[in-house]
């Protein structure tokens, strides 16, 4: 029996061993964290950072990875990209331990109950979302993901991306090179309305009585990758009440392509210059801060949507710039 038959490969997010951040990493125990305290989470499971180590392992490139690491110097740019290359060709010419590829198949058909449906593949570090260090935008998001084969792609393609040069400059900085041990979560698609941050104290002012939102229409990837100007809102925590509103012209968003991923497309006319949020949405978000810090026991970034007049919370990371 190979090595993958014998651990964990996919957790999901409602079995209590995926809020461990050594299985799920951090991005997937802070999901499975908030689906168990009944928060609006969108299904979904994570194949675990010992599904990576098998595959490492059955394929005998853990040893090879290991010394090439040793060779990253993050001061020497040439050498840690030459470095990063013969890793990621590493991670994406060898091939899935069987186990492994049944593994995803089955929760995947699960997941959509014997449908195709589309997911967000996400990478998730074990040391990812902490208060020390976020790794946020480190490695590969994957959105509107569609059947098994182009799943398990992109599962593959987070692995490599955890050794992109970014990311090996990053974790040399922060001391957690030598660092293996990685997660990729595979999340139902929220197609949203809207979408957007959510900052439960004001991460500038450092305000703990004002949160702040911001606001996009479609896919809150257009806010953060910097695409769209977002609507931004500070709001009272007691009493809800709107302190500061700043509603910019906006022309684009981000919806779903034919074929999959997600394709730039124009905001309908009437749309362009009205605020992205209801007086009521803004009240249900400053009730979805007060319960996500309330359970963390920490102020959080949040990533939501709202999809079908209903919201769920996408990702809660630590404001690491409040230490």
């Amino acid at each position: 029996m190979s090595r993958a038959a014998t651990v964990a490969l996919v957790r999901w997010f409602h079995d209590p061993a995926c809020t461990d951040v050594h299985q799920a990493g951090g991005k997937g125990a802070s999901l499975a964290r908030l689906a168990a305290a009944d928060l609006p989470v969108p299904p979904g499971f994570v194949v675990t950072s010992a599904a990576f180590a098998a595959f490492l392992a059955e394929n005998g490139i853990d040893a090879r990875i290991r010394a090439l690491l040793q060779r990253v110097d993050p001061t020497e740019r040439r050498a840690l990209e030459d470095v990063a290359a013969d890793i990621q060709e590493l991670i994406l010419t060898q091939p899935l331990p069987l186990e492994l590829d049944a593994a995803v198949a089955g929760a995947y058909a699960e997941l959509g109950h014997g449908e195709a449906i589309p997911v967000a593949v996400r990478s998730s570090a074990v040391a990812e979302d902490s208060q020390q260090a976020s790794f946020a935008g480190q490695q590969e998001t994957f959105l509107d993901v569609r059947g098994v084969d182009d799943v398990l792609a992109r599962i593959r393609a987070c692995w490599a991306s955890f050794f992109s040069p970014r990311a090996l400059f990053y974790r040399a900085r922060k001391g957690s090179l030598d660092d293996l041990a990685f997660a990729v979560v595979v999340q139902q698609l929220v197609v949203p309305e809207k979408a957007g941050v959510l900052f439960t104290v004001d991460p500038v002012q450092r305000r703990p009585d004002v949160l702040v939102v911001e606001a996009v229409w479609g896919f809150g990837e257009a806010l953060v990758s910097g695409e769209v100007t977002p609507d931004h809102y500070e709001i009272e925590r007691g009493s809800g009440r709107l302190l500061r509103c700043f509603v910019p012209p906006k022309t684009q968003m981000l919806g779903r392509g034919a074929t999959g991923g997600l394709i730039a497309l124009a905001v309908p006319e009437e749309q362009q210059r009205l605020p992205v949020l209801s007086e009521a949405e803004r009240a249900a978000l400053v009730d979805l801060a007060v319960r996500v810090e309330a359970f963390f026991g920490v102020p959080q970034d949040v990533e939501w949507a709202i999809a079908g007049g209903e919201l769920f919370v996408l990702q809660s990371r630590p404001i690491t710039t409040l230490a």
